[in-house]
This record gives C-alpha cells, sequence and structure tokens, in this order.
C-alpha cells in the first residue's frame, strides 16, 4: 500500500534550474549521504527539527507554533495542490514538477504516489537523486518519471566515502542501467574546489560519462557559501567554511573538458 503522506522542507515555486521549463519543486527531508558541501542541512533528517530564527523553510502552518520548525508532514493532496496552482506556467514553457531533497527515493511510496498523480494529470515529472537507492526503486518509477536530474560526485570510491559517508558502487550501477535503458539522464555535478574539480577526478569522471548512453545534458554546479547562515543557525559542523566558490575562468575551462564528451554541457542547474 502506498504512503498517502511525508515529510517536505520546502515547496520552490516558479524554479528555473530544476530541470526544463519553469517548475515546481517539492523538497523531501531526509537524505542517505552526508556530503561535507550539502547546501540544504536541514534536509539530512527525515523529522521535522525546530531550530530559533529559521526562515529557510516552508509551511503550510504559519502560525507561532510552528514558525521555527523546518519540515512538517503533508499528505499527497496538500503537496498536489500547490503543483496544479502553477499548471499554466508549465503549459507555457514546457516545465513540470520535480521531487528534490534530501533524497526523494529515501520517501519511496510518498514519491510514488506523487508521480502517479502528476502523471494521471498529465504534469511532466523529474526526480532530482543522489542515485543511492536500490534499483528496484528506479525501475518502479521508470514510466512515471521522465526525467532523472542524477547527482555524480566523486569517481573514487574512498574519496566518496570521506566526503560524502557512502560508498559510490550503487550510485554508478543505477546509472549505468538506467541509461542503458534509454530514459533521459541529466547529470549534476557539483563543481568543489580541491575535492571534485581534481584534474583526477575530472578526467575519471569525463571517461565514466563516456561509457554511458542517453545523457541528455551535463550541468557543473559550481560551489556557493548560501549555505553559512544555515549552518550557523543549526549548530552544525561547517566543513568547508573557507573554500571560495570556482571563478567564471575555472568553470569555463571545466566547461569545455567536458565539451569532449559532444553533448550539451552547462554551467549552472
Amino acid at each position: 500500500m502506498m504512503r498517502n503522506s511525508g515529510y517536505i522542507f520546502d515547496i520552490k515555486k516558479y524554479s528555473i534550474h530544476d530541470g526544463p521549463g519553469i517548475r515546481t519543486t517539492v523538497f523531501f527531508k531526509g537524505c542517505p549521504l552526508n556530503c561535507w558541501w550539502c547546501h540544504n542541512p536541514e534536509s539530512q533528517k527525515i523529522e521535522p527539527e525546530e531550530f530559533l530564527g529559521c526562515t529557510f523553510r516552508w509551511s503550510l502552518d504559519y502560525s507561532n507554533s510552528n514558525r521555527n520548525v523546518i519540515g512538517k508532514e503533508v499528505s499527497v493532496d496538500e503537496v498536489m495542490r500547490e503543483i496544479e496552482k502553477d499548471v499554466p506556467f508549465y503549459e507555457e514553457s514546457h516545465g513540470g514538477a520535480t521531487f528534490s531533497g534530501g533524497e526523494p527515493m529515501l520517501q519511496f511510496d510518498f514519491l510514488y504516489s506523487l508521480l502517479k498523480e502528476c502523471k494521471s494529470k498529465n504534469i511532466s515529472t523529474a526526480v532530482d537523486t543522489t542515485g543511492y537507492a536500490s534499483f528496484e526503486q528506479y525501475e518502479k518509477i521508470y514510466d512515471l518519471t521522465d526525467i532523472f536530474l542524477y547527482d555524480l560526485k566523486l569517481m573514487d570510491e574512498k574519496d566518496h566515502i570521506q566526503y560524502t559517508g557512502v560508498s559510490n558502487k550503487t550510485i554508478h550501477e543505477n546509472l549505468r542501467r538506467l541509461t542503458f535503458n534509454g530514459k533521459k539522464v541529466v547529470l549534476r555535478i557539483p563543481i568543489i574546489p580541491g575535492i571534485t574539480d581534481t584534474t583526477k577526478n575530472v578526467a575519471q569522471t569525463i571517461n565514466f560519462i563516456s561509457t554511458l548512453q542517453n545523457i541528455s545534458e551535463v550541468d557543473l554546479l559550481p560551489f556557493h557559501r548560501t549555505a553559512n547562515s544555515k549552518y550557523e543557525k543549526m549548530k552544525k559542523e561547517n566543513k568547508l567554511p573557507k573554500i571560495d566558490p570556482p571563478s567564471t575562468e575555472e568553470m569555463e575551462k571545466l566547461k569545455y573538458k567536458f565539451t569532449s564528451l559532444g553533448g550539451t554541457v552547462k554551467i549552472g542547474g
């Protein structure tokens, strides 16, 4: 039986960076990874969290008792009402709904129910995923998902464990199988100075992508510091407080390297 409710921490309207066209992005709480550069630290735990003075969340209830709570259990119907408000924008821009996080696959039944509802209403769907889930789950949502926005971080397994807390073997194997099956995939690569942008990792990443099929686009996502205030408010350790974002020139050089793959390469989502 599919779950008809789940935990989210934000709904972003009129998004243009989470798939094609104008989109409504639903951010799920909970993530199996713990990336050093995570810009949504409020997404890591599934349960709602309370922090004084928090302003970085969406809520259906803005009462005083909930103003400092990040995350809320919401029903499929509640989320769908928000998504359906923007249908005219989807039709004009060829947009739709994107389910992000956190990791939406961590609340799989809730995700499945939302995707099914979107499909029944002819709303285009995208799932933004770390790839860290069972392939059987991806198979179940295969026909309900138009685009997978798939994160690809580090090729070396030891480095991946160090900087994200999990192995990359499942992530890479799931990606191979998804692309082999012909599903449209947009790769999203975070560019973290000194970690993911090393000569070795870039070369290995390009080589790996060259073995895949049906990659419609590669997005290079430059590191930014906008999450610093979140770490301070949440009293969470910020492991990269002093890293400078990559320069425009550095990003253009990386983009040029990835163009050797022959497909569309973008800076940003």
